[in-house]
């Protein structure tokens, strides 16, 4: 024991004296190749959860709430370049049940869905976060491109002359359209990890649908997935999508496919 501990005396005075004072518990450590003995799994984890946060703060999601307060009749091209022309945008549908309009629900559910993904370290953005503009598709398309994110999300409510129509569903950019080729297959493959999560969350899913008539898809260059939350057309869902608790379910499901579909990336 007496010889072990002068051997240790020994060893701490030379390294001290070659590597110098400036630290000498950390410069011992380097000298004796001792310092991964110091490194706690606490440590480890915490490097670990540093450098997560840091992928996903890299990471920039795009909300659009579809519509706004006043609907926009004058036209646009549907795709750049495109003759055909629709309106600019609208003031979507209202609950039969709430009469709660479209645009507030919408924006309701995507301040939801933007606290949960800044709450997971994703920056967001989002084409409005108020009622009183005037965004037509194109524009909000091109909001995304502009400022290069990496996934939009628009946020929709789905309405129909059938009250009896229930379900969320999730529209995707067209495989065949050639405006949207480029960015099928992320938007696809982002839906059906949605669309997953929508299932296992007990969400009522009709299913994935492309679609090549839709703006705000034919102008962007940024994957895409729209997600309509529901029927305001039926009575319980119209109120469904109008419960806070219901809302959270709904959003946190679609931050979780999210959250999938960037951590295979």
């Amino acid at each position: 024991m007496r010889k072990y501990r002068v051997l240790v005396s020994i060893i701490i005075v030379l390294s001290i004296a070659i590597i110098g004072t400036s630290d000498p518990a950390k410069n011992l450590y380097k000298a004796t190749n001792l310092i991964s003995k110091y490194i706690t799994k606490d440590d480890k984890d915490n490097k670990n959860n540093e450098s997560k946060n840091e992928v996903e703060k890299d990471i920039l999601i795009c909300i659009d709430p579809g519509h706004q307060e006043k609907g926009d009749s004058n036209t646009e091209p549907i795709a750049p370049g495109s003759y055909a022309k629709k309106a600019r945008v609208s003031s979507g549908a209202t609950g039969v049940a709430t009469k709660k309009p479209e645009y507030v629900l919408n924006l309701e559910a995507s301040t939801v869905l933007k606290h949960i993904l800044e709450d997971k370290g994703y920056k967001v953005i989002m084409t409005r976060e108020s009622h009183d503009v005037n965004i037509s598709n194109s524009e909000r398309a091109i909001f995304a491109n502009n400022n290069k994110a990496d996934m939009v999300v628009r946020v929709h409510a789905d309405s129909l002359n059938d009250p009896g129509k229930i379900g969320a569903s999730l529209l995707i950019p067209s495989k065949e359209s050639k405006y949207t080729t480029a960015i099928y297959e992320d938007s696809q493959k982002c839906a059906n990890l949605i669309n997953n999560n929508m299932k296992e969350a007990g969400i009522n899913i009709n299913g994935i649908f492309e679609r090549g008539d839709l703006t705000g898809f034919n102008w962007s260059q940024v994957p895409v997935v729209l997600v309509e939350m529901g029927f305001l057309s039926n009575y319980t869902e119209d109120q469904m999508m109008s419960n806070p608790e219901y809302q959270k379910k709904l959003m946190q499901s679609i931050a979780n496919g999210l959250d999938e579909y960037f951590s295979n990336k």
